[in-house]
């Protein structure tokens, strides 16, 4: 009976301290990608996303655009402005071809001129043509 009491009595302080050590712990951290809401944005998804709607532009599918394919799909995408100088702007070695890898430090750079509060997640407030995003002044 008495081996009893002292096992319930250890117990008891054994669940007491325990207790009072995680009360006391900090919470774990949680990475902004899992606090993201559905509609918010990751570097890694814009990547994607981009890089995905932009390769359609290779058509001969050898992984890279050349600048004749970069025109034609910058007209049928009907996008203003001349080709050839956002070609240059994403051709970074100016090897004549864009490859996945120059999308993605393009789109790198675009991500963090548009991610304002610098926290690694676009909000909808922080794309360009989002309903929530800030209008520009007429």
């Amino acid at each position: 009976m008495i081996r009893r009491s002292i096992l319930a009595a250890a117990l008891s302080q054994l669940t007491t301290a325990a207790l009072a050590q995680t009360a006391t712990q900090p919470p774990a951290a949680t990475p902004p990608a899992a606090t993201a809401a559905k509609s918010d944005i990751t570097l890694a998804k814009f990547q994607k996303r981009r890089e995905k709607a932009i390769m359609a532009a290779d058509t001969d599918g050898d992984g890279k655009i050349s600048l004749l394919e970069w025109e034609a799909f910058q007209a049928k995408r009907n996008v203003k402005g001349d080709p050839a100088k956002s070609f240059a702007r994403v051709d970074s070695n100016h090897d004549g071809f864009i490859d996945r890898a120059e999308l993605d430090a393009f789109f790198a750079k675009r991500f963090a001129r548009l991610d304002k509060n610098g926290d690694g997640i676009l909000t909808g407030d922080e794309m360009p043509g989002h309903k929530s995003a800030p209008r520009p002044e007429q």
